[in-house]
């Protein structure tokens, strides 16, 4: 079992700043690859980026790609969400997540969920 535990969200105004974290515990291991997903209200849950514990590579949805910064922390078991540049389109509960594959993209390969945190952005 893992266990995931998000925090970092709140209220930002649009152009704003907010930094996720997400700390791991039980059985963390290096092979398991992490990622953050989001879902807005009455939207199906959404890839957002993924790394995996090395922090030798990293993947964004076009969506964040250039504001969003994912990075991984193994020593601490906590990865982090640096969110820039924040638009009203970012408002969502955002979820931390744990993948047995090393290639993440929908939330069907998703083996563990933290229990998400709110994040949102006013205009």
């Amino acid at each position: 079992q893992v266990q995931l535990v998000e925090s970092g969200g709140g209220l930002v105004q649009a152009g704003g700043s907010l930094r996720l974290s997400c700390a791991a515990s039980g059985r963390t291991s290096s092979t398991y690859t992490m990622a953050w997903f989001r879902q807005a209200p009455g939207k199906e849950r959404e890839f957002v980026a993924t790394i995996p514990w090395s922090g030798g590579w990293q993947r964004y949805a076009d969506s964040v790609k250039g504001r969003f910064t994912i990075s991984a922390d193994g020593a601490k078991n906590t990865v982090y969400l640096q969110m820039n540049s924040l638009k009203p389109e970012d408002r969502a509960v955002y979820y931390c997540a744990a993948a047995r594959s090393a290639f993440v993209s929908s939330a069907d390969e998703i083996e563990y969920w933290g229990q998400g945190t709110q994040v949102t952005v006013s205009s």
